[in-house]
């Protein structure tokens, strides 16, 4: 499953990431030269042979179709790709990634990481630094998406997918989109009146949370770091935009059953009739639109997130592919790179999987627009989407936005006291 986010919040954040990403160490190790790389990463650059490719759970079956035709191809027949399925979990995704760097896992040639792991990774010395005799080329592809893949102004991985917040909403109930978060709020009321749920996004204490917080203390002006990097919760912006969810989850205007909803939850919901708006990625349109189960089929339409005075301000999601420095078969992984990121695969994301190309001349594809009328609301949306922080620190980083959002949707701590605590912990992650 995939998951990506220009507004102050974000963007402050986004000079966290760099600030903490500045104290970041790591390396591949030392040992002989090549290509211009050293240790593990200057090994095995000429390496061809059998890869495996790693990534979460292929609901859209998007995968399996490309690896296929891959190994389908003569050339390949001494370099087939295996296809190893994560989880559709996030965390446990991450989880088995760390687990198998650390264990230098030669098996794990190409992998699929979320853009806030890239840092993190690059900083162990776990990615193939994409320079030198590795280097991949990123004409083309839109800058802030190339921006997720690059730590310390080099870039370890290509960017692959992007993602931006949209707002799927029930068109033969609403047929005008609210703009503001205050309309949205207000047209709640036809929900209840038709027996429905009326908004949802991701709450429950993981990741999507992060991104959803962010987006709604963005969007009401707030920032969770400033411009000098310093963690900046503790306003009555950024608690203002707190206090929004947290009231609709006191008013009803969010289920409580949503607290426990991540992606899944929320798109099944949509897709059962039972929600009025729903925030989500992109990768829903096509479900939402094809799913047999699906009684949303005709009836959904798409719009920006709603803001405090016009479009509220998203997250910047996605996905990038990346070689590891263990790969014993590094000019392979760096061919199936190529295919995976080229302009008739991403067309094939966006086609099969609603999944963000990160190649721009796509959203101007005249029949590409026509198959997928969503592409202009998305493109404006990655264009203006901030980014989470580039930090290989930013376990700590979340988890600082995660536990104390979480309590307060919960009501276990006040939003005062929820952002109080929320900015201790973004400067101790900032510490480390």
């Amino acid at each position: 499953m995939r998951h990506s986010r220009k507004f102050a919040s974000l963007a402050a954040v986004s000079v966290l990431a760099m600030t903490l990403a500045a104290c970041g160490g790591g390396g591949s190790g030392g040992g002989s030269t090549a290509g211009g790389l050293s240790g593990d990463a200057g090994a095995n650059l000429d390496g061809r042979g059998p890869i495996t490719y790693v990534q979460g759970k292929d609901n859209s079956n998007v995968v399996r179709p490309l690896v296929d035709k891959w190994n389908a191809d003569p050339a390949h027949k001494n370099e087939q790709v295996t296809f190893k399925e994560q989880s559709d979990k996030a965390d446990q995704q991450h989880d088995d990634l760390v687990q198998n760097f650390q264990a230098k896992n030669a098996g794990y040639d190409v992998v699929d990481v979320d853009v806030v792991w890239t840092a993190e990774f690059a900083a162990k010395g776990w990615l193939q630094p994409l320079k030198d005799k590795t280097a991949f080329d990123t004409t083309g592809f839109l800058p802030a998406t190339v921006a997720t893949a690059t730590y310390k102004d080099t870039l370890y991985a290509a960017p692959q997918t992007s993602d931006g917040g949209i707002l799927y909403y029930r068109k033969d109930l609403v047929p005008t989109p609210p703009k503001t978060w205050d309309e949205m709020m207000g047209m709640c009321s036809i929900a209840k009146a038709k027996g429905i749920d009326c908004y949802a996004g991701q709450f429950a204490q993981y990741e999507g949370l992060t991104v959803n917080a962010a987006e709604a203390i963005n969007t009401a002006g707030g920032v969770i770091v400033d411009k000098d990097g310093k963690p900046a919760v503790n306003t009555p912006e950024a608690k203002a935009g707190l206090t929004n969810l947290v009231q609709a989850f006191k008013d009803g205007n969010i289920p409580k059953q949503a607290i426990t909803y991540q992606e899944e939850q929320g798109r099944q919901s949509f897709e059962a009739g039972k929600l009025l708006f729903l925030r989500n990625w992109p990768y829903v349109y096509n479900l939402a639109k094809t799913d047999g189960s699906s009684v949303v089929k005709d009836k959904f339409g798409i719009a920006p997130l709603p803001g405090k005075d016009g479009p509220g301000a998203s997250s910047l999601g996605g996905h990038n592919i990346a070689m590891s420095v263990y790969s014993k078969h590094k000019a392979t992984a760096m061919d199936f790179m190529k295919f995976m990121t080229s302009e008739e695969t991403e067309k094939f994301y966006a086609t099969q999987g609603s999944l963000a190309p990160v190649r721009e001349s796509l959203y101007a594809d005249a029949g590409l627009v026509k198959q997928l009328p969503y592409l202009p609301v998305l493109l404006t949306s990655i264009k203006n989407a901030v980014p989470r922080p580039v930090s290989p620190f930013y376990p700590a980083v979340t988890q600082a936005v995660q536990i104390n959002a979480y309590a307060a949707l919960k009501g276990d701590k006040s939003v005062d006291q929820a952002m109080t605590d929320m900015q201790a912990a973004l400067a101790a992650a900032g510490s480390q």
